[in-house]
């Protein structure tokens, strides 16, 4: 891969897909997204190779097996989240900075596999009511799923100082210029 890569992790409700999709569009960044394979149910509006690629948990864990990923986690029960090394070839194909929107854990570890040649990026909402009101918003989520990634998001925080950056999402207007900004920070960094 030619270009730099920013890792981009925050628990679930965050507002870190919004954040990203606004940065790919930056021709400034020249910014590919690196598209994870996932075993959750595919939401209504996403699409297959473009938002994730999806699999059955059976599938999944056949690609565990078979070492195609360069870094996986079970998310929650049977519902698995991960990078193919497959995906990692199409990037370096198209000459771009890469960007990874990925679970925290799936995060830290692509960051140890990369090192200074990657920004890894926590979005942190501004408080847990915060994000218990986003996830409410999205309309998506059960009591007991919401109660579940509560739970998950209070522990995926506890990770955050282990990031490069921790960006605060309250207001979109004003996070994605910080993200802008930071990310046109490390892609002009003097090489050393």
């Amino acid at each position: 891969m030619d270009g730099k890569i920013i890792i981009f992790s925050a628990p679930s409700g965050s507002g870190k897909t919004t954040i990203l999709k606004t940065l790919i569009q930056s021709d400034e960044l020249q910014l590919a997204f690196s598209i994870s394979a996932t075993s959750r149910q595919q939401r209504e509006n996403e699409e297959e190779g473009k938002d994730y690629y999806f699999f059955s948990p059976e599938r999944f864990k056949q690609g565990i097996a078979n070492e195609d990923f360069l870094e996986w986690e079970e998310v929650y029960e049977n519902q698995f989240y991960g990078t193919l090394k497959s995906e990692i070839d199409r990037l370096h194909t198209l000459k771009k900075n890469v960007v990874f929107d990925v679970d925290v854990l799936g995060g830290l570890n692509l960051k140890r596999f990369f090192g200074k040649k990657a920004l890894a990026v926590f979005i942190m909402p501004p408080s847990m009511e915060v994000l218990e009101e986003r996830l409410r918003g999205r309309g998506t989520e059960t009591e007991e799923t919401l109660e579940k990634r509560l739970k998950k998001a209070a522990y995926e925080l506890s990770f955050s100082k282990k990031f490069d950056y921790i960006l605060i999402n309250d207001e979109l207007k004003e996070s994605i210029p910080t993200a802008h900004q930071l990310i046109f920070n490390f892609l002009n960094q003097h090489k050393y």
